[in-house]
């Protein structure tokens, strides 16, 4: 039998993820991005300390398009990390395993991290801290 008649396996173009393993994925990706944005968050804790040049400086980039860009990013992470996080913490005792469970929790985890980050940003702005 040549190679070329071998089965293939599947591949993740064949098939459609569900969704609980989209969110796993981002749960990831969103831990990973936390990482760099608290490097920022260090960088600019720096530039606090390293006097009113080094902190204005910082504080042009954070106000820059890709400054609250970035922030609005890891502001979305967070959320999104600490709701998946306390549905992990529910699972671990126990509950929600069902598949109709899992998916309406799937559910929950991306519209309160989307509620969340647009409360934060509301708030922000709305106060003048944001603008």
């Amino acid at each position: 039998m040549s190679s070329n008649n071998r089965p293939l396996s599947p591949h993740l173009d064949v098939y459609k993820l569900p969704l609980s393993a989209i969110i796993s994925i981002v749960h990831r990706g969103t831990g990973a991005f936390l990482t760099m944005g608290t490097l920022v968050l260090v960088w600019w804790l720096m530039a606090l300390a390293g006097g009113e040049e080094a902190f204005m400086s910082a504080q042009d980039f954070m106000g820059s398009f890709i400054g609250r860009l970035i922030l609005f990013g890891w502001s979305f992470a967070l959320f999104f990390h600490l709701s998946n996080g306390i549905r992990h913490l529910i699972w671990d005792v126990g509950y929600g395993f069902e598949k109709d469970e899992v998916e309406k929790s799937s559910f929950i985890v991306i519209g309160t991290a989307g509620f969340l980050t647009f409360m934060v940003w509301v708030i922000a702005f709305s106060s003048g801290i944001g603008g």
